[in-house]
Formats: structure tokens, C-alpha cells, sequence
């Protein structure tokens, strides 16, 4: 499979502005939100009311998607100010990633197909000259829709759209605009911060009509005008949203169980974008010899897409690091990327011959650290991925829709001890 890596000039000063990458900043947020999280988030999560204005939501997904913060920590301080019946609506969207990444978990070519479509579609751009000026018109906000062109000048500038935009983009990108939906979904990936394999790939399918047989999503003035303050009411958007093809995604595999970390086996940890705090998955009596932070993906399959995405990043991983050796008290390395040989030198440096690392959902990291694990595995060295007991509880859970899922939600709080 291929990668993508934009290098188109993204400013990556006023995504650190939006979202600056730390976890102290993650938790700053998460306490001036939570007040807000209960009966005024359901209430007013739907609307837009554009930049500067968005004290309706939380603004903590590119921090949850990374895990600088996680999903348990939020949902507790929720739950600590808010009645399980009043914050439902937000502790469901938490749950919304959740369940994207166990259905994936369990449909792993789904990822991969969209991979081979995206990349055929790419193809066509460089053939198709009208194809091509479109999707760059699209992607630079230059296609005359309404709130579809500021939508996508505020995504490439900050990293972020509130949810009901991402739908009503896709939405126009998919069916007024007749898009490839994929090129659409890749523009997501190379820019939203909040961006995984998951939750991108699925919401752009469900969109499309292809995640849930008879499912759509078709946008409409009167509800963009709505839901944005009537800010935006484009004019000349499709009436009619088809399936983009008859397709059913394919039913739910087996899901790989947990791998546990033997007893008092000396490690080098190892976190990942998927997981900045990945040391709180370390068993108590896990010797740690030190600690290694990758930035990016590997050689091969380049993560994240995007520039200013990664640059980002890289920060958040600078504090990931900082964190984990205060935490560990052992030194935390910082590597620029996931690759064999680096690894076997810091193996060799500590004197160890396990990694102890979170584990990596479907998608380029999880695609890394196997090919990773194949090649130090010749030189004995084991890479032991460890599974949070919020996606060990939560993923066997997502075998269908979300409206089955939600339905364990009681439960599964209860088990987390919430």
C-alpha cells in the first residue's frame, strides 16, 4: 500500500494556536468544558457557530484521537459533574471513535480497500485534467458553494471542522460536486489533527451510502442555514443522494485477543501517535529500561499524511516523551520515525530484547510496528502490543450499527468503573 504525505504549505502556528500539543493544555481544556457537558452540549452540539465561537463541544478530539488524553479520564470528569442521563448525548460521542475503531478492528480489508480506491482514484487526477482542476478547486475552497469553500479554507488553516460540517462537506463533495469520494476522505486525512483510519474512512463511507446499506447523508440549505447560524445557505446542492454503489461491508472477523506482557520482563517501551501515553497500559511490575517516542510512521507507509498534520505531532510526541520519562523515571528517547534498525539499536543500548508498546489500531502505525516486529523478530527481539482494557471491553461490541452498540454503553462504563 501507498502513503501520501502532503506538502502543500498548511501554516502549522495556528493549529498549535487552536490545539496547542500538550497534554496540559488537553486537560486545561477538558476542565473549562466539562460545565458545559452535560444538558447545553446536548442541546446545542449540532450547531456551528463558526471559529471563535465553539463553546457548544469540546474541541478535545485531536487530543483523544492521539491519546494525550484518554477516553476513560474524560468520561470520569464528566461523570463526576454530570448525571449519567445528562451527559448521555456527550458520552456517546466519545464512544463514537470507540466503536469506528472496533468495527475496523474486525474488517480490516475495509482500510485496505479504501487504500487501492483512493490510490486508482489519485491515478485518474493525472490523467484527467478536469478532474484534477476540480479537486483542487474543492480541496483550496474555490468551488463557489457556499460553506462548503469556507469549511475548507477553515480545514486546511486549523486542523479541525465541527462535526455537522464534515458532514455536510462530504455530503457536497460526494453528490453536487460528484467527487470520488476517496480523494475526499484523503483530503480529511491529510488535514484534520483528529484524523484515524477509523472514524474518517467510515464516516466518509456512511456519507457515500456504502458503511450501511440504505444509509446516506444529504445535505440541505435549510438545515446548513439552520445549524450555522445562518451563516452559510448554499444554493444548487444536489436534491438527491444515491448510494455511490450497491455494496454491504463485510461481516465482522474474529478479533485477535489481547497479548500480555510476561511477568517481570525487562522492556523498552515504545509509544506511538496512536498512543502518547501509553505507559499507563505498562502492568505495575513492568521493568522499564527506557523509553523511545516515535514521531512518525515508517519509511514505507509515511504517517501523518499531511505536513503541518505532522509537525503538529511531532510536538505532541516531544511532550509524550517528556511525560513518560517523568512518570518512568528512565530516559525517553525521541525517534523520528518507527523503523527496524533504530529500534535494535535502542534494544541494544538498554540490553533488552522486548518492546513493550500500546497497541495500534487498523491502520499505517499498526501496519508498521508488523512489519517492525517481523524484522527484529529475526534478530530475537519480541514487540509485545498491549491493549487498553477500554478497547479490550468496548470492541468486541462492534459486530453491527452503532444503535446496538450504544445499548452496552451502561455496561461498559460500569466495567471501566465509571
Amino acid at each position: 500500500m501507498t502513503g501520501l504525505v502532503d506538502t502543500d504549505g498548511d501554516t502549522p502556528d495556528e493549529r498549535a494556536a487552536l490545539f496547542p500539543p500538550s497534554r496540559a493544555a488537553a486537560l486545561e481544556r477538558l476542565s473549562d468544558f466539562v460545565p458545559r457537558a452535560g444538558r447545553h452540549y446536548a442541546a446545542q452540539r449540532n450547531r456551528d457557530p463558526g471559529p471563535g465561537g465553539r463553546d457548544n463541544v469540546s474541541l478535545l478530539s485531536p487530543y483523544i484521537r492521539h491519546r494525550a488524553i484518554s477516553e476513560h479520564e474524560v468520561i470520569a470528569r464528566v461523570l463526576a459533574r454530570h448525571s449519567p442521563e445528562a451527559a448521555e448525548k456527550f458520552v456517546q460521542e466519545v464512544f463514537w471513535r470507540t466503536y469506528w475503531k472496533g468495527w475496523l478492528q474486525m474488517r480490516p480489508r475495509v482500510w485496505r480497500a479504501f487504500l487501492e480506491e483512493r490510490d486508482s482514484d489519485r491515478a485518474r487526477l493525472a490523467e484527467d485534467d478536469g478532474l484534477r482542476e476540480a479537486v483542487a478547486a474543492a480541496e483550496a475552497g474555490r468551488s463557489g458553494v457556499d460553506g462548503f469553500d469556507q469549511w475548507a479554507r477553515e480545514l486546511v488553516a486549523t486542523g479541525y471542522l465541527h462535526n455537522h460540517a464534515r458532514m455536510w462537506f462530504a455530503s457536497i463533495w460526494i453528490f453536487t460536486l460528484r467527487l470520488p469520494w476517496t480523494l475526499g476522505a484523503d483530503f480529511f486525512l491529510r488535514h484534520l489533527l483528529d484524523a484515524d483510519p477509523a472514524s474518517n474512512t467510515l464516516g466518509w463511507r456512511w456519507v457515500a451510502g456504502i458503511q450501511t446499506p440504505g444509509k446516506i447523508y444529504l445535505a440541505t440549505t435549510d438545515n446548513i442555514a439552520r445549524f450555522t447560524d445562518n451563516r452559510f445557505g448554499p444554493h444548487g446542492l444536489a436534491s438527491e443522494a444515491p448510494a455511490i454503489r450497491d455494496e454491504s461491508p463485510p461481516a465482522a472477523g474474529a478479533l485477535p485477543g489481547p497479548r500480555p506482557l510476561p511477568r517481570g520482563r525487562r522492556v523498552l517501551l515504545l509509544l506511538h501517535g496512536d498512543d502518547f501515553s501509553g505507559q499507563e497500559v505498562l502492568p505495575k511490575e513492568t521493568d522499564v529500561a527506557a523509553i523511545a517516542v516515535a514521531r512518525r510512521g515508517h519509511p514505507d507507509m509515511p504517517w501523518p499524511f499531511g505536513a503541518a498534520t505532522g509537525h503538529w505531532v511531532d510536538t505532541l510526541a516531544e511532550d509524550a516523551a517528556r511525560r513518560a520519562g517523568e512518570s518512568l523515571q528512565q530516559p525517553a528517547t525521541v525517534l523520528p520515525q518507527l523503523n527496524a534498525e533504530t529500534l535494535r539499536s535502542q534494544c541494544a543500548t538498554a540490553g533488552v530484547t522486548t518492546i513493550a508498546t500500546p497497541e495500534a489500531p487498523v491502520g499505517p502505525l499498526a501496519d508498521a510496528l508488523d512489519v517492525i516486529a517481523h524484522e527484529l523478530g529475526e534478530d530475537g527481539i519480541e514487540v509485545i502490543p498491549l491493549r487498553r482494557m477500554w478497547d479490550d471491553l468496548a470492541w468486541p461490541h462492534a459486530t453491527h450499527g452503532f444503535f446496538r452498540f450504544k445499548r452496552q454503553i451502561p455496561e461498559l462504563l460500569a466495567r471501566n468503573g465509571l
